[in-house]
């Protein structure tokens, strides 16, 4: 990277997170001005144009990519319509040992002041608590699942095309034919029609009035610029900035200048659970570059010098801070925005171009946590392509994940969605699969399967917290065979999905009330021709998904009781739920058995990965087609973010060994370190689940450095990767480290600052995680041969 670069991100890396008050403070005196006044359409308008019109703005010196979240990078701003932090929530931000964002006296007082008196009773997660049945609170608090729309709003949503082919005029005479197409006389719902095409049009000024600001900034900083070279390119940005959002974009800095003008306006609207995404970036940008490149307007140095400052751009932005036990426990603060490269085009083409490889030339020279990256591999991309990124990859800080583009569009096409729409699409998030461009699709939260067989095992009560969470399903003492067990769980499991379910239903219809987000609606299709908020199902196709964790430990658990307890007769049930109540304690010996000689998952045994598939395809039946409040379906998927950790923690211990409190398995990976045959029985046990059932499955593998350290090792890796894709995985992503370097990093962090790892479906830096994330991620099995 050229010096520009490296200063700008050396300034992003340096730079103190700290909480921004700019945001609530102009949304709170917004509401004051108009609630109760106009829509609530309207009113969320109102508030993203008083956000755009008087947000700071901020040129960092030397960018070439303007635009922030909040007054300078790093400044997090807070979503107090959605969440209201408290004083001890600003307190526990600021003094936490890990990821800490500072909070001044200034932004605490007017918190306390202004904020929190104005909010009390009107933000989202009040409604939600206050709304939801005695019985979702206990399921939630026991770590039964989580919520993840009681602190962040739905939007886990990706761009397409159209941000780069039209402009922000060109959207408001679309929402003005729209509003010309309304039947008052026979549409009931007109008048809402109404009031959401006229809170589209005031967002489209909002954002090209945000535009012109920068255009005004930049032509001021010019005039006084001494330098020759920085006042040029000062001029060039006041003349991008006059020209987009307004305008479709003409050139290749026009295109990234237009997206990340689109994403700050999406990330400043509302705090979406996760972060907007590029979408097919090197596709989407791919024309701009060609012309600029035959045209002699840009070479390719000034592409990858503007491409790796868009990357800055990202890593200024950490996620805004979470309230309560979810801010205690959080164990990152990324913002999930993930670029995703390779693929295929709309006609089933090889999707790979100049600027994929581009795009790995500066996810590699850039190596920052944000944006996360990914490479879509589908049978027709060329070997090169996955060869580069695993290049990439054996460096050993988790970057790019891989997914297998084939099955993407699998998924996608069993859901209704068609064949462009599903070949256009990809995965946002961590691993989650969606039509980009034209779908809602909304994680809502995770769902503890572990913990509905430990009720199971109790006959409905939660031996933790000693509450009846679940109903009667039998005494497992008296229960004959391990299809009477089986046939209990799966009771309890729809009796739990029941409640999830039914909690989420009020939440979407909480959220299509009291928060639409306008902006968002007007670059998803078909919002302005449905005349419908993105949050009420104005989008093309509109999921919900539950994602299940501990797939690993639920498979062990139940194989281990099978062959001890029904097949073998080793003990009895009261026997082993004795041991398990005590936590081992005085029975090492069961303890070792239940670890050293029972069936696990992730070796290849078809006795622990059928029951895999039984689990699964019960978790399958009971959420899936569910019809949520946006006209669309439930869907599962399978991954944790970080949530195995805490789940673990809420739950006894079990029959695969694992004491109390001890993490879950992560994602769809094995228990750590009981897969012992190799890489390949991994990927045999995980290509036994239906993957193409699933909007996402996540799937981690760990190496030593000395596998990969020659030509030989990528390849084999590569042949490893295809293989797996073959038998329809769905997503891999690798550790290249020895667990002798994370105990290292453990024991002095001062060491080991640089030392990024795959967590989950995302990157972090090793020494910010907690003890217990980093224990899990230590023992994870350490591959040292194919």
């Amino acid at each position: 990277m050229n010096e520009r670069v490296r200063l700008l991100r050396e300034n992003s890396l340096n730079a103190q997170p700290f909480m921004s008050i700019e945001r609530a403070k102009i949304v709170t005196d917004t509401y004051k001005e108009y609630y109760g006044k106009v829509s609530t359409p309207v009113l969320r308008a109102l508030t993203f144009k008083a956000i755009m019109e008087k947000k700071a703005i901020c040129i960092n010196e030397g960018e070439l990519i303007v635009g922030e979240r909040g007054e300078k990078p790093k400044g997090t701003p807070t979503y107090p319509e959605v969440c209201c932090h408290t004083l001890e929530d600003l307190k526990m931000i600021n003094d936490r040992e890990k990821i800490s964002f500072q909070v001044s006296e200034e932004v605490a007082n007017i918190q306390k002041e202004e904020i929190i008196p104005f909010w009390k009773g009107k933000s989202i997660r009040e409604k939600i608590f206050d709304q939801m049945t005695d019985e979702w609170k206990d399921c939630y608090f026991a770590g039964v699942f989580t919520e993840f729309m009681e602190q962040r709003a739905p939007g886990h949503t990706a761009g397409d095309g159209k941000i780069y082919e039209k402009g922000f005029l060109d959207f408001k005479e679309e929402i003005k034919e729209s509003l010309s197409k309304i039947d008052y006389f026979n549409d009931d719902s007109s008048y809402e029609k109404q009031e959401q095409l006229k809170a589209m049009l005031i967002c489209c000024d909002a954002i090209i009035e945000y535009g012109k600001r920068y255009s005004e900034a930049a032509k001021a900083l010019a005039e006084k610029e001494f330098n020759a070279k920085r006042k040029e390119e000062l001029l060039k940005i006041s003349e991008i900035c006059s020209h987009v959002p307004a305008n479709k974009p003409r050139s290749f800095w026009e295109a990234l200048q237009m997206y990340w003008f689109v994403h700050v306006g999406v990330i400043t609207e509302l705090n979406p659970w996760d972060s907007f995404n590029p979408g097919r970036l090197d596709q989407h940008i791919y024309p701009f570059y060609k012309k600029d490149i035959e045209e002699g307007k840009m070479t390719e140095e000034e592409a990858k010098e503007l491409l790796q400052c868009f990357w800055v751009k990202f890593n200024n932005h950490p996620a805004p801070p979470k309230v309560g036990v979810t801010l205690k426990e959080s164990g990152t603060y990324t913002d999930f925005a993930n670029i995703n490269s390779g693929g295929l085009k709309a006609d089933g083409s090889d999707g790979v171009n100049d600027v994929t490889y581009m795009v790995l030339d500066v996810i590699d020279e850039m190596r920052l946590l944000q944006p996360s990256s990914n490479i879509q591999l589908s049978q027709k991309n060329p070997d090169r392509f996955l060869k580069r990124a695993l290049h990439i990859i054996k460096k050993g800080w988790g970057q790019p994940s891989i997914f297998n583009a084939d099955a993407v569009v699998e998924e996608l096409l069993r859901q209704g969605k068609s064949i462009e729409d599903a070949r256009c699409g990809g995965n946002s998030g961590c691993v989650e699969t969606g039509a980009f461009g034209k779908e809602a699709y909304i994680l809502t939260g995770y769902f503890n399967l572990n913990k509905v067989l430990e009720i199971t095992l109790h006959n409905g009560v939660d031996p933790v917290t000693s509450k009846k969470l679940g109903i009667e399903t039998g005494d497992p003492r008296e229960f004959k065979t391990f299809e009477e067990l089986m046939k209990a769980f799966e009771k309890q499991l729809n009796h739990f999905i029941d409640i999830k379910i039914r909690g989420n239903n009020m939440i979407e219809k909480i959220y299509q009330k009291y928060m639409p987000c306008p902006f968002l609606s007007i670059i998803i299709d078909d919002c302005i021709k449905n005349g419908m908020d993105y949050n009420a199902g104005g989008a093309r196709y509109n999921t919900s998904y539950i994602q299940g964790v501990g797939i690993g430990t639920i498979t062990d658990t139940l194989a281990s009781i099978k062959q001890n307890v029904y097949d073998e007769k080793y003990l009895s049930m009261d026997k082993l739920l004795e041991v398990l109540d005590s936590d081992f304690a005085g029975y090492e010996d069961i303890r070792s058995r239940f670890i050293n000689h029972t069936p696990k998952y992730g070796n290849d045994d078809d006795y622990a990965d059928d029951i895999m598939k039984v689990v699964f395809d019960m978790f399958y039946e009971s959420v899936n087609g569910r019809v949520n409040m946006k006209g669309g379906q439930y869907r599962i998927n399978m991954l944790p973010t970080t949530c195995h950790v805490y789940f673990g923690s809420v739950l006894g211990a079990t029959a695969d060994g694992r004491k109390a409190k001890e993490p879950l398995s992560e994602g769809i990976s094995p228990v750590q370190g009981r897969d012992q045959y190799g890489p390949t029985a991994v990927i045999k046990s995980a290509s036994k689940m239906d993957h193409i059932k699933t909007g996402g499955t996540l799937l981690n593998q760990k190496f030593t450095p000395r596998l990969l350290e020659d030509e030989q090792g990528i390849d084999n890796l590569l042949h490893l990767v295809r293989a797996y894709f073959k038998m329809g995985g769905h997503h891999i992503q690798f550790n290249v480290v020895n667990a002798e370097t994370l105990k290292e990093a453990q024991k002095y962090p001062e060491k080991y600052k640089d030392l990024i790892v795959r967590v989950a479906g995302y990157s972090d830096y090793f020494c910010d995680l907690n003890t217990e994330l980093q224990n899990e991620i230590i023992n994870r099995t350490e591959h040292d041969s194919f």
